[in-house]
C-alpha cells in the first residue's frame, strides 16, 4: 500500500518515494493556455505542489525527469507535451517574508534573488551575456540590498535566461501574499504594495523575455492597488473552474482513495467533516485533513474524525478583523463559529 503524502510538496519526491498522487496534472494544460495567471485557494490545498509540478515539466534543466510524467494524464495531451522541459524556469516562493519591518523584508527578497543566481550559475560564465549584465548578476549575487534594484531584478533575471538559452522564460511565484498579510499586521502594508506592484510590473507586463507567468496564494489583492497595469492578467479563485478542479479534492477522487484503503465505510464521516468548500460550484474536499484522517484510519484505533486543518496557520488578520470590525462582522464570526451558515454577495 502506498505511502500517504502528508505534507509532501515536491513533485519528484511525490513519484521517487511512490506516495500516493491524485493526477492533477491537467492543471499544466490550463497554464498553457494563459499568459499571466493567479490562482487563490485556501491554505494547504495543493498550490506549492501544482507549482513544483509546472516547474518539473517546463523546465529546461529538468529533462532527465521527464520520466516523472509516464502514464499522467497531461501525457495524452500531445499539445501539452510540445512544451515538456523546454523553457528555463524561475521558481520563487515569498512565504518566509514575514519580517517585522520593511527593511528586513528587502533583506529577505535579497537573499531569494541571490539563491535564484545560485541555481543558475551558468549565467555568470555565459557568451550570450555581456560583461555589463554580469557585474550586475554578480551585484545581486552579492547580496544588494538597493530597493530600486530588487523591484527589478526577477525581470533582469529572466533576460538573462533568455539570453542565455535563446528561450523565453516561465516565471513562477509562489505564495506571493504572504509578505503583504505581515505588512499589514506591522504597519508598513503601503511600502510592500508598492515594492511588489513595481516587481511584478517590471516582471509580468514589460518583460519582452517572460513566456508566461503564474502566481498563487490565499488572497486576491485588489488588482488595482497590485497588478496595476497588467492586461494580460487572469484571476482564478474559488469562484472559477469546473468539474476538474485541480486544488483540493474531488468526490471520485475521495472514492477511489478510500477504496485503495479499504476505508469505503468511513465515507460519511469524510463527507461531513471535510466537504466544507464550493469552488466553481462543484463541492472539493480539503486535502490536509482527508489526508491525515486517512492517515490515522489506517495506522490508529483511533477512527474519531477532527479539524486537522484549523491550526495549521497563524490568524493573525483574521484576528485583526474581528477586533476592528462592526457588530454585524462580529455577529456573522457568531454563527460561523457555532456551527451556522451565512450568506454574502461578492
Amino acid at each position: 500500500m502506498k505511502r500517504l503524502p502528508i505534507g509532501v510538496e515536491d513533485f519528484k519526491k511525490m513519484i521517487d518515494k511512490n506516495f500516493y498522487y491524485i493526477d492533477k496534472t491537467d492543471f499544466i494544460n490550463d497554464v498553457l493556455h494563459e499568459e499571466v495567471v493567479l490562482y487563490t485557494r485556501p491554505r494547504r490545498f495543493g498550490k506549492t505542489l501544482n507549482m513544483s509540478t509546472l516547474y518539473y515539466f517546463f523546465s529546461i534543466k529538468q529533462k532527465e525527469n521527464a520520466y516523472l510524467f509516464n502514464g499522467l494524464n497531461i501525457m495524452k495531451r500531445r499539445d501539452a507535451v510540445e512544451h515538456l522541459n523546454k523553457y528555463p524556469v524561475i521558481m520563487i516562493s515569498l512565504k518566509e517574508m514575514k519580517q517585522t519591518t520593511f527593511e528586513k523584508q528587502l533583506e529577505m527578497y535579497s537573499v531569494f534573488i541571490r539563491d535564484i543566481i545560485r541555481r543558475n550559475q551558468e549565467l555568470l560564465e555565459s557568451e550570450q551575456i555581456n560583461a555589463i549584465d554580469k557585474e550586475l548578476l554578480t551585484a545581486y549575487y552579492m547580496g544588494t540590498k538597493n530597493e530600486v534594484s530588487l523591484q527589478t531584478a526577477l525581470k533582469f533575471l529572466c533576460e538573462c535566461l533568455q539570453q542565455h538559452y535563446h528561450q523565453n522564460v516561465i516565471l513562477l511565484i509562489d505564495e506571493y501574499d504572504v509578505p503583504l498579510q505581515s505588512a499589514y499586521l506591522h504597519g508598513y502594508y503601503d511600502q510592500m504594495v508598492e515594492f511588489l506592484r513595481n516587481v511584478f510590473s517590471a516582471a509580468l507586463k514589460t518583460n519582452d523575455a517572460l513566456e508566461k507567468g503564474v502566481l498563487t496564494g490565499c488572497l486576491r489583492i485588489a488588482k488595482e492597488s497590485i497588478f496595476t497595469g497588467l492586461n494580460n492578467f487572469k484571476v482564478n479563485s474559488i469562484f472559477d473552474g469546473d468539474e476538474n478542479q485541480q486544488f483540493g479534492f474531488m468526490q471520485n477522487e475521495i472514492d477511489i482513495l478510500l477504496e485503495k484503503y479499504d476505508a469505503l465505510e468511513y465515507r460519511y464521516n469524510i463527507k461531513e467533516w471535510y466537504d466544507g468548500y464550493q469552488f466553481g460550484g462543484c463541492d472539493v474536499y480539503n486535502p490536509w485533513s482527508v489526508l491525515m484522517y486517512m492517515d490515522r484510519l489506517t495506522n490508529s484505533n483511533n477512527k474519531s474524525p477532527e479539524s486537522f486543518w484549523a491550526n495549521t496557520s497563524g490568524n493573525d488578520v483574521i484576528y485583526r478583523f474581528i477586533q476592528q470590525g462592526n457588530a454585524e462582522m462580529k455577529q456573522d464570526f457568531d454563527i460561523l463559529s457555532s456551527g451556522g451558515m451565512i450568506e454574502k454577495t461578492i
